[in-house]
């Protein structure tokens, strides 16, 4: 049932959304409202828990040394099927390989999952925290689409939505006044996304045959055949009469071809062997 691929989407989102954030910046300005400094808020994928437990390290002890704020951190929280935005899964995306027109790469249409994530901001004053919550809010209204290149390999890009459900805030101030104070705001987001299934590459169709019989039996006779195969002239013209076209081992996928169609009749008593490709005896 299940074979093995990987397209790497759920990576790419991460990245995505991450991106979204990695230019935020805070000034810092004088008594007189001059600025005197513009400090670049640097961005890093972990869990809050992971720089909560940084910004307490004691640089005194032979461990890492506490990390300097402000500071983004954010992380990808779970996923959950969303039925609303259900596909026909019968339904299947195709692509032209365009390294060999003669190969046609198909895949089913995804599965639509909501992916969460929250993006924390950890500062040391109110003043830096605001500034980062105005940078980021007026662009979720409530929601911002970023188009992403989900499937490189099917040419398959979609306007993703990323949602801002929620803002809290969190002001870790514990101990006596030497106590380093840590303000968090967490931004909660949900990305509406979509995961794809593994590809099938298969040659074009070039001839369509169908037998018809004059009863329903097994193994009776066919009475009658409908031949469809692509029609082309010489000049690339399309065509419907076969006897005129070129062979359809030389029609490209793309190019402007008719169809040619033909019945044959028959009295032989014979029967089609899908396996062999060949007329037999029943």
């Amino acid at each position: 049932m299940f074979e093995y691929f990987y397209h790497g989407t759920i990576r790419r989102y991460v990245q995505v959304f991450g991106s979204l954030f990695n230019d935020i910046q805070l000034v810092r300005t004088d008594s007189n409202g001059n600025r005197v400094q513009t400090l670049a808020v640097p961005l890093a994928y972990g869990p809050k828990q992971k720089f909560l437990v940084r910004l307490d390290t004691n640089p005194d002890l032979d461990r890492e040394v506490a990390i300097s704020l402000p500071r983004l951190g954010f992380e990808l929280t779970g996923l959950a099927y969303d039925s609303t935005r259900k596909i026909n899964s019968t339904q299947k995306n195709s692509y032209i390989i365009t390294s060999d027109n003669t190969q046609l790469r198909t895949q089913y249409t995804p599965v639509p999952y909501d992916i969460t994530f929250v993006l924390s901001a950890f500062v040391k004053n109110a003043d830096d925290g605001t500034q980062i919550v105005e940078q980021i809010v007026p662009y979720f209204k409530p929601e911002w689409n970023v188009s992403v290149n989900l499937i490189p390999s099917m040419n398959i890009t979609m306007d993703i939505p990323i949602i801002l459900n929620s803002i809290d805030f969190e002001d870790v101030y514990d101990g006596d006044y030497s106590t380093r104070r840590t303000i968090i705001w967490n931004f909660n987001f949900t990305l509406k996304g979509y995961l794809y299934g593994p590809t099938t590459n298969s040659g074009p169709i070039t001839r369509i045959q169908i037998d018809l019989h004059a009863n329903t039996a097994l193994n009776t006779p066919r009475s009658s055949r409908l031949v469809t195969v692509p029609g082309l002239l010489a000049n690339g013209a399309p065509t419907t009469n076969s006897a005129a076209s070129i062979d359809r081992s030389l029609i490209d996928v793309n190019d402007n071809y008719g169809f040619a169609s033909n019945t044959f009749f028959y009295t032989d008593g014979l029967i089609y062997n899908p396996r062999t490709g060949s007329d037999q005896q029943p």
